[in-house]
């Protein structure tokens, strides 16, 4: 690890922090099966770091198993819950700069998130670039708005005494989670803002639509056969991978991801039993809801030309008598909420502050930001350094660029000054 300078406004102290998140391994038991993971160190670091700015810490507790008893848990977290240790092993932490008291519309709320995907790397940082772990997604991010708050502080005075700020620092944004037992319930609970920041990778520029995604299951139910009689039971890898070409070439104008097959692994049987993923990507609840539609027919047209095509033969006419019988779709996930903010205010605010936004023309992608499309009187924006291709978010050789991450820093600040600017007058009095 080099001791080169981190380019302003961060500092040796940040840079330190940084590598000591990316040395703390936080994906969670989603992404590792029930690996030991050390999330709360990471979190008790940061908060350490924020306290030297002034940030106090207002929560630091799982979710509550409340939380996490509707339908829009996911099926993943749903499984998980039988573990009466996962969620006290995953807790979020709330950060606040400025009194109790300061009402919503007096404050900013970031949220990022420090669990990680599964995935060792090593740790390392070359004077120009951090790598490891969640370098760019998301520990990075989080270190250089402890950066860009301290700047801001240092500029309006107004700020952490009529303005406030609150950091959500949350688990659960990784391994399927979608933040229902992160992100969720600390906006229930009402810490938010009038501005609310998701610290995402977008190469810096403000994004205001998050889409959602539903992930169905295509589930087959039959009965095995030996190698011997092949004939004798159901085929489900030959009716998956039937339907798999089918969906595709169906669902394909959708966008949808006809994603994992798995039946087994044994060449001297046949499988009756097995699935198939699909993800349904949607940008609006109604898009949502025919999706959802357009599978079901999809199926039910894929599940015909299996019977039409595979009736006569000897080795798979059974499967296709049984084909609906033993067919059914499951949903692992759906109905959940996308963000489509169309606050005039924050968009001005932030284009004052001198950061651009997402072009109009390239897709949005989901985050925990979704959780903020019902909450009344807040703008919600989607912000933060680098790109999650080019940085290889979730990939081997994750990195961070330092001099991306003081841009962002630099942006909060600016972001920060803009928006106390805006609710004080010149002299910083509300």
């Amino acid at each position: 690890m080099s001791g080169a300078a981190v380019p302003a406004p961060l500092t040796g102290a940040d840079r330190d922090l940084l590598l000591r998140l990316l040395a703390l391994p936080t994906a969670g038991p989603l992404e590792t099966g029930g690996a030991p993971h050390r999330l709360r160190d990471a979190q008790d670091a940061y908060a350490r770091h924020a306290a030297r700015i002034g940030l106090r810490v207002v929560h630091h507790a799982p979710a509550d198993p409340a939380d996490v008893a509707d339908d829009l848990v996911p099926a993943v977290v749903r499984a998980a819950l039988a573990d009466p240790g996962f969620l006290a092993g995953q807790p979020s932490l709330v950060l606040r700069l400025g009194p109790d008291g300061l009402p919503a519309a007096r404050t900013v709320m970031f949220n990022v998130h420090l669990d990680t995907v599964a995935g060792a790397q090593p740790v390392s940082y070359d004077g120009e670039t951090f790598f490891g772990r969640g370098a760019i997604d998301a520990k990075g991010p989080a270190v250089a708005l402890l950066a860009g708050i301290r700047a801001a502080r240092a500029r309006r005075p107004a700020l952490g005494r009529d303005v406030g700020v609150l950091v959500q620092a949350v688990a659960g944004e990784e391994g399927g989670a979608l933040g229902v037992f992160g992100t969720r319930p600390l906006v229930r609970r009402g810490w938010t803002g009038r501005l609310n920041v998701f610290c995402e990778p977008t190469g810096g520029r403000f994004l205001t639509r998050c889409t959602a995604a539903a992930t169905a299951r295509v589930v087959v139910a039959g009965d095995d056969a030996i190698d011997d009689r092949p004939g004798g039971g159901h085929n489900a890898s030959v009716l998956l991978g039937f339907l798999a070409q089918h969906l595709g070439r169906a669902l394909d104008p959708y966008g949808v991801c006809v994603a994992g097959l798995h039946t087994g692994t044994r060449h001297n049987r046949v499988y009756g039993t097995g699935s198939l993923l699909l993800n349904l990507p949607y940008a609006s609840a109604s898009d949502g809801r025919r999706l959802e539609r357009a599978l079901a027919a999809a199926v039910d047209d894929g599940l015909a030309a299996f019977a039409a095509a595979f009736g006569g033969t000897a080795l798979f006419a059974r499967t296709a008598a049984d084909a609906r019988a033993i067919t059914r779709v499951a949903w692992e996930k759906r109905g959940l909420p996308v963000l489509d903010d169309r606050d005039a205010w924050g968009r001005a605010l932030l284009r004052g502050a001198g950061i651009p936004p997402w072009p109009p023309d390239e897709p949005a992608f989901t985050c925990d930001a979704v959780w903020m499309a019902d909450v009344p009187d807040a703008c919600a924006v989607v912000l933060g350094p680098g790109d999650l291709a080019a940085d290889n978010a979730h990939a081997d050789g994750e990195s961070a660029r330092a001099d991306e991450l003081a841009g962002f820093a630099a942006a909060v600040a600016s972001l920060l000054t803009a928006f106390t600017d805006d609710i004080t007058d010149e002299n910083g009095r509300p």
